[in-house]
């Protein structure tokens, strides 16, 4: 952790090795009206992007890792799953998270009992990683649902912008403080780790309300020894990650803030994104660089309107950052998206990184040309070792003799000696009859499964023993 000396104004950074001066002296600012940041967010305007500058330091912690909102945040915007459909995704998550656990936590609702008997049946593998943790708001009868379920820590709904406080709760801030305070202290009373998740954090606050009250917590986590969490949770997705703006929408500010002025070490520290503004991903790789461990994504991005931070784009992330997987099967997302497909009737938009249709296919015949040279041309890495992907040529009007080629090189796994030029016969002929249903008007993809009619016909005459696939 990182130790910081509370009975001094200094103290060493064990980072920098550098003596700093501690200025924590921050205290709740009890306004008697709310403070909505007029000059930000005007409602019947585009919220505004201000700056003042202020640049903080990137500090990546020693370890990062990624945790899961799927059963909870996720299950907010579609139709609920089942029992067996949430298990089964859980298995998912842990196949995919690897041997090291980089899939920590998977968050739980607990108001019915379908998705009780869903904890308890993911807990009875006995999976170390991802860990079954709840959520709850803050009230004493959400309490009680959790504190016989025997699971070791729960998230705590502590809504931390004036218009929560002022607007939803009709509370002032004191009275907000003092009642979130009243249910960690009942989750410390029984051993439950409690995770407070600040909502709305990029329209509060920050040194008004939000440092003030991770201070407290900070009291409360120090006479306990119990660690609290703090889930930095950017509800309505205002966060941006440009380094220079103002809080309270500054990603970078906030990490910090709650590091060096609210005393939290990183390792307790959690981001929790939307993409409302396009910036779930890129907000969620910034608070990992400025020192959140934590990042907390759902399968497919699936939650509250335009969804949460993708699960599988920040494991692709964390490869990118570290130059490594450490033990996490990438394979497992083409698994998910097709069990998300098959099995619960989801509509994956086919543009979508990694996992759409579309993701490593090609209509162009110039690129299908470069696939047809060196598959690295055209495609982002292996896709076919990575994700259990082989790159795909789609046949348009444009494709060329080069993406027929290849699509049959595909779709029969031709590789070396035996991939098929695009000069050959067979390529010529499919690719006249091609050209012909477009100038006859035709605007539609050519079918994989014309495709096939005229490989298995035409390739028999070429002596090729193309068979029409299951």
């Amino acid at each position: 952790m990182n130790s910081i000396d509370t009975n001094t104004d200094l103290h060493l950074n064990p980072k920098t090795n550098l003596l700093e001066q501690a200025e924590f002296n921050y205290i709740l600012q009890d306004v008697e009206t709310p403070n909505l940041y007029r000059q930000n967010f005007k409602y019947n305007e585009i919220p505004k992007i201000v700056f003042n500058r202020r640049l903080v330091p990137m500090e990546m912690p020693k370890d990062i890792w990624i945790t899961d909102t799927t059963f909870r945040d996720g299950q907010q915007s579609r139709e609920p799953y089942t029992t067996e459909q949430i298990v089964h995704l859980y298995k998912l998550l842990h196949k995919l998270g690897g041997p090291n656990g980089l899939i920590r936590q998977s968050e739980f609702f607990v108001y019915s009992k379908k998705d009780r008997d869903a904890a308890y049946k993911c807990m009875e593998l006995g999976f170390d990683f991802p860990e079954v943790t709840t959520w709850i708001r803050a009230s004493r009868k959400d309490f009680e649902l959790v504190k016989s379920m025997g699971v070791k820590e729960t998230g705590i709904l502590v809504s931390c912008s004036d218009y929560h406080i002022f607007n939803k709760l009709h509370m002032t801030r004191s009275q907000a403080i003092d009642h979130y305070l009243s249910v960690v202290k009942e989750c410390l009373d029984v051993g439950i780790r409690p995770r407070c998740h600040f909502e709305d954090i990029t329209r509060a606050d920050f040194y008004g309300f939000v440092v003030p009250f991770v201070l407290e917590l900070t009291k409360l986590r120090r006479e306990s020894g119990v660690p609290i969490k703090i889930r930095a949770c950017d509800t309505m997705g205002y966060g941006v990650s440009i380094p220079g703006v103002a809080l309270p929408r500054s990603v970078p500010g906030i990490i910090y803030g709650l590091r060096y002025h609210a005393r939290v070490p990183s390792e307790l520290i959690e981001w929790h994104g939307h993409n409302d503004f396009y910036m779930g991903v890129t907000n969620a790789v910034t608070a990992w660089l400025y020192g959140a461990s934590g990042v907390n994504c759902s399968l497919l991005g699936i939650g509250e309107r335009t969804g949460n931070t993708p699960l599988e784009a920040m494991v692709i992330e964390y490869a990118q950052l570290r130059g490594t997987l450490d033990g996490m099967d990438t394979t497992v997302i083409t698994e998910i998206a097709d069990y998300y497909r098959k099995e619960l009737g989801e509509e994956i938009a086919p543009r979508t990184p990694f996992v759409g249709d579309y993701f490593n296919v090609t209509r162009a015949g110039v690129h299908a040309d470069g696939l047809l040279k060196d598959e690295e041309i055209y495609n982002v890495f292996n896709t076919e070792l990575l994700l259990n992907r082989p790159p795909k040529v789609l046949i348009t009007n444009t494709s060329g003799a080069a993406g027929i080629a290849q699509w049959i090189d595909s779709r029969y796994h031709l590789t070396g000696e035996g991939r098929i030029s695009k000069n050959h016969p067979l390529v010529v002929r499919m690719k006249e009859w091609i050209d012909a249903e477009y100038e006859s008007g035709r605007v539609t993809v050519i079918s994989d499964g014309e495709l096939e009619d005229m490989a298995v016909e035409w390739g028999a005459e070429y002596g090729l023993g193309f068979s029409k696939s299951e």
